[in-house]
């Protein structure tokens, strides 16, 4: 029975992170790592780590169904690719070695900056 909540827990947890990221075209992992911690039980950085893992397919499904619709700017892409490849390559090792204040100071910073831009014009 536990091994049934745990499964349902992670498809309902990958469900809510799926549906953000579609819906907002990213943002999945701000609420896939509270998820995997809280709902989960995850160790904070396995929870970072492993939300990154989960993305992964979750941006390329995303990613093509915007493709297919046309809502992407094809100048952007290339540059953009190999500057987030390059950022999330320092950020895992960032991860790595950081202590775990310091990645929940600025997981919680970058969530209310974030959330703050998007609220002022």
């Amino acid at each position: 029975m536990q091994a049934l909540k745990k499964v349902a827990r992670g498809a309902l947890t990958g469900a809510c992170v799926g549906a953000a990221n579609g819906l907002f075209g990213g943002g999945g992992g701000m609420i896939a790592v509270p998820l995997l911690s809280g709902a989960m039980n995850f160790e904070e950085k396995v929870a970072h780590a492993t939300a990154i893992l989960i993305i992964a397919p979750i941006c390329l499904a995303s990613a093509a169904t915007y493709a297919i619709a046309g809502y992407f700017s094809a100048q952007v892409v290339i540059p953009a690719a190999i500057g987030m490849s390059a950022g999330g390559a320092a950020g895992a090792v960032l991860l790595k070695s950081l202590p775990l204040l310091a990645v929940k100071i600025i997981f919680v910073a970058a969530m209310l900056a974030a959330g703050i831009r998007m609220v002022l014009p």
